[in-house]
């Protein structure tokens, strides 16, 4: 292949290097130049072209790609058409993605000119969500070199995404006195909903002190009617073979392949099986529904891939986790409904009590009303619609938000405390919304760009996840709530917000980092005029 510029007589049947505008045309790259095009060019002062020539052996990239696609060999996985030198591999099913590093690794050394990318090993995917893609850079690639890759692809299957199975699970929970039966109960939730993504379920719950005979006979109990059985401890591995659960599982007639794991958090994780199935003992972060090092292990079990003492002690790299926000994910957003619509709600009903009488919303920021400015910046990012609740002195925020394409949600209870307003605001979303994004109308330093960072990472989840801002590892606003808590909201009282319900409602949380201004409010006069604010009366 031959690139560069060429007199315009010569173009004719040539390769379009760049996007290029000949007076009203406009002619895409890569396109194929005809003798019309060619006389438009000439027509638009164009003397020479920048092009891309074919030799005979060349291939050109759609078919390249297309070829390499129908090369490799993959499962539960489909290639879309060519598109740009591109070919698209979706998964035809939710599961687990597994994939050939050495064999990708070895395509992609053959030349930089065509790459196969993919999402990384065990990711969990959804049906229709895109797990690889192979991409020829340039407009073509010598035909010896495509036949290079394709020898290497037709050695062995390249990827493939393995299905959940899902199964029967038995619950073990060991109790002490210190431990609260409300800590168990909520284990007990969030166990239900790590297994039932996967479509499985929890046949059985035994709760027995802390000991290992009684956990042992649990264990056999439970085995008989479930396919796999985790056991809680209530109180940490200590020692890897003679602690309760190690033993437990030893003395219930099972074998512990590996106590401990190098994942944080889940490094107090226990490998076990008891006549093919697998016990698992818990990490106490398992107790959680944010990802940990179980969570790993989880998938691949229920996904038929399985898991050993090798496969644990391979997963020290990555597997620190503690910074991570979401789990992996791809580059194409889900199909629905997981890439619903969110609407933010803002919330504008307050007294400013702490104010000593002026309304903060009203006070002015670069000569604008604060209320204005958040619920402008609400409505510039990806929310699909903006909701204000609005309270006290309701038509004078309603009247700082004159113009703007808002709906108002009434809370003629905003004295009775902050549940109130969620309540409005929840009440009057759209049955269409995914999500609500609950932005607080006296933030000044969160952007549109911020709350694009929570949207796209809720999306990312599956919209399923709640989606909280924060600073420096504490939490702050605004919160992102999925349509799973909707409910949830509705039995609120008081002056209370979500946090009970973003910690207690047995949902992924993910905590996105998006700067000092989550955690930058102004209740009070000195906070205001800190942050840059003129109080009006």
């Amino acid at each position: 292949m031959k690139f560069g510029p060429v007199p315009l007589e010569e173009a004719e049947g040539a390769i379009l290097a760049h996007s290029t505008v000949a007076g009203p045309a406009r002619f895409r790259k890569a396109r194929l130049l005809s003798v019309e095009d060619v006389a438009t060019l000439r027509n638009a002062g164009f003397n020479e072209i920048i092009v891309a020539t074919l030799a005979p052996d060349d291939v050109e990239e759609n078919e390249a790609a297309t070829r390499i696609a129908a090369a490799l060999r993959f499962s539960g996985i489909e290639a879309r058409p060519a598109a740009t030198g591109r070919v698209n591999l979706h998964a035809t099913r939710t599961g687990i993605f597994a994939v050939d590093k050495p064999l990708v690794d070895a395509i992609n050394l053959v030349d930089p000119d065509i790459t196969l990318a993919t999402m990384p090993a065990f990711a969990p995917m959804v049906e229709g969500q895109m797990v690889a893609t192979i991409k020829i850079i340039p407009f073509a690639v010598p035909e010896a070199t495509l036949q290079k890759v394709l020898a290497l692809a037709a050695t062995r299957e390249a990827f493939a995404m393995h299905a959940y199975r899902p199964m029967r699970v038995g619950v073990v929970q060991t109790v002490l006195p210190s431990i609260k039966a409300s800590v168990l109960d909520k284990t007990l939730r969030v166990t239900e909903e790590r297994l039932s993504r996967t479509g499985s379920t929890v046949s059985g719950e035994i709760r027995t002190s802390h000991a290992a005979p009684e956990v042992a006979q649990a264990i056999r109990d439970l085995a008989d009617d479930s396919d796999m059985v985790l056991v809680f401890g209530a109180s940490a591995m200590s020692d890897p073979d003679e602690d309760v659960i190690p033993a437990a599982i030893q003395s219930s007639g099972g074998t512990v392949f590996r106590s401990g794991m190098p994942v944080d958090p889940g490094n107090l994780f226990v490998l076990g099986e008891r006549n093919g199935k697998p016990v698992l003992g818990a990490p106490g972060c398992a107790r959680s529904a944010r990802l940990n090092g179980f969570d790993w292990v989880l998938d691949r079990i229920v996904s038929g891939i399985g898991v050993t003492k090798e496969d644990i002690a391979g997963m020290g790299v990555g597997g620190l986790l503690m910074e991570i926000p979401t789990r992996p994910q791809p580059r194409e957003p889900a199909p629905a409904p997981a890439a619903g619509t969110v609407t933010a709600v803002v919330l504008a009903a307050g007294r400013s009590s702490r104010m000593g009488g002026p309304n903060k919303l009203m006070a002015l920021f670069d000569g604008k009303p604060l209320v204005r400015r958040t619920v402008e910046r609400a409505l510039a990012s990806k929310a699909k619609s903006v909701i204000v609740v609005t309270g006290h002195q309701s038509e004078r925020v309603k009247a700082a938000l004159d113009g703007l394409p808002v709906a108002f949600a009434d809370n003629p209870a905003f004295a009775e405390g902050l549940s109130t307003s969620l309540k409005a605001g929840i009440g009057a979303l759209p049955a269409s919304a995914a999500g609500a994004l609950v932005v607080l109308g006296d933030m000044p330093g969160i952007s549109a760009a911020d709350l694009d960072r929570l949207i796209e990472a809720f999306h990312k989840s599956g919209d399923r996840a709640v989606v909280r801002a924060a600073h420096e590892g504490k939490r702050g606003n605004p919160v992102l709530l999925p349509k799973t808590l909707f409910e949830a909201v509705t039995h609120l009282e008081g002056d209370t917000g979500a946090r009970h319900l973003v910690e207690n409602g047995g949902v992924e949380v993910l905590d996105i980092d998006i700067g000092a201004g989550a955690a930058i409010d102004v209740d009070t006069r000195e906070a205001l005029e800190i942050a840059g604010g003129v109080l009006q009366d």
